[in-house]
């Protein structure tokens, strides 16, 4: 095709763009549905992006020679992506427009006496085809480094509305009730503060847990600090609790310590106290998931640490003083048969034992402490003793 039959045949189209573009626009609407109210994007900038992008193919093909100016395509991938319109649908709507122009010049040749007119429109076909696939591109990459930008904002701001809930920090504009609503969890869903240690600094010891979580129904909300994971909860359903431990428990490797669930959002950092003990209980427990009791000694032992290191050293003092190798292995079966509720033969199955070898370790535990597990008050002050220990590790942790 020479060059006058180029121009001739773009002025042709150009002369025709208003009907292009109702014809394209038309067809967009009918076809795709997010397209058919004005919810994602109206319907006068949906013909206006129509116009500047037909425009922008009619432009490359009048000045072949000239290196493509991609601000176009570039913008609408951007403003499609804050408007939430899937990339599929973007692109659908370009696929139509540039098919919807391609028609028109074979229209129009085919309409010609001039036979050469037809055969050389396969030129101008390389021409659009290829610019058809850099426009793609340029929409795709835009839309596609928005949504990650979007999605990075997003995360940044639920990790400070999780710090928020965690800190208990009120501000002119929100509070704790404020944050817990801003992250979609349902004004009467009881919560739970997850602790998990990360493995390398900063690095996230579950990974997509928030995806799992959602699956079951339960909105979560997390933030990451150079040794921590944490997280905060909705329960969405009685049972939730339960499902969220079996996903925790779902990462090998990972220790991690749960509060008990609770009601009022300004209890959060408190919740957040005791999920870090149950945690640091977890460097001695077979159980590497582990809730914190909700039993009302363990909320006093972990509302007063000196007293909980005054009461670990009455009880538990003569299992302390015991070589480093006899009494860590004492202490993990304490805490291992306590968190089993009392069962040697659970206890057993998680340390891996037989279930004597847990009973003549707790006789060795009333033989040093002079405690008895049958006797009510003697089993309440080993229970928390056992939690004051942990707690106290948590203080020497932390003063380290």
């Amino acid at each position: 095709m020479s060059t006058t039959d180029r121009d001739e045949g773009i002025a042709w189209v150009e002369r025709r763009l208003p009907s292009l573009i109702e014809r394209v626009y038309a067809r967009s609407v009918e076809t795709l549905p997010v397209y058919e109210d004005e919810k994602h994007v109206s319907t006068g900038e949906l013909r206006r992006s129509i116009e500047e992008n037909l425009r922008f193919l009619v432009h490359a093909l009048r000045h072949p020679g000239e290196p493509l100016d991609l601000a176009v395509p570039e913008q609408t991938g951007r403003r499609r992506a804050h408007q939430g319109v899937p990339l599929p649908e973007v692109l659908q709507v370009y696929r139509i427009g540039f098919g919807t122009l391609w028609g028109a010049l074979v229209e129009r040749a085919a309409q010609s006496a001039r036979t050469e007119v037809l055969t050389r429109l396969l030129d101008t076909s390389t021409r659009i085809w290829s610019v058809a696939e850099e426009h793609a591109t340029a929409i795709t990459e835009a839309y596609r480094a928005t949504t990650a930008e979007i999605l990075i904002s997003q995360e940044h701001r639920r990790a400070a509305l999780v710090e928020v809930l965690l800190t208990g920090h009120v501000s002119k504009d929100a509070g704790p009730w404020e944050a817990a609503s801003l992250l979609g969890f349902p004004a009467d869903a009881d919560l739970v503060v997850v602790a998990a240690q990360t493995n390398e600094v900063a690095a996230e010891s579950l990974p997509g847990i928030a995806r799992r979580l959602a699956d079951q129904g339960c909105v979560s909300g997390w933030r990451l600090t150079p040794a921590l994971q944490l997280g905060v909860i909705a329960l969405a359903r009685p049972e939730a609790m339960d499902e969220v431990l079996e996903t925790l428990r779902g990462y090998p490797g990972a220790r991690v310590g749960v509060s008990p669930p609770f009601a009022a959002r300004t209890d959060a950092p408190r919740a957040l106290r005791l999920a870090r003990a149950a945690l640091a209980t977890t460097s001695r427990s077979a159980m590497k998931v582990r809730v914190f009791s909700a039993s009302p000694i363990a909320a006093m032992i972990a509302a007063d640490p000196h007293e909980a290191e005054r009461l670990t050293e009455d009880v538990l003092g003569p299992v302390l003083h015991l070589a480093e190798s006899d009494r860590d292995v004492i202490l993990e079966t304490l805490e291992t048969y306590i968190d089993t509720g009392g069962s040697a033969t659970d206890a057993a199955a998680l340390l891996h034992c037989h279930p004597n070898t847990v009973r003549y370790r707790l006789r060795r535990i009333e033989e040093l402490t002079g405690r008895s597990f049958t006797r009510p008050n003697d089993m309440a002050e080993l229970a928390a003793a056992a939690y004051g220990l942990e707690l106290t590790r948590i203080a020497q942790h932390r003063g380290a």
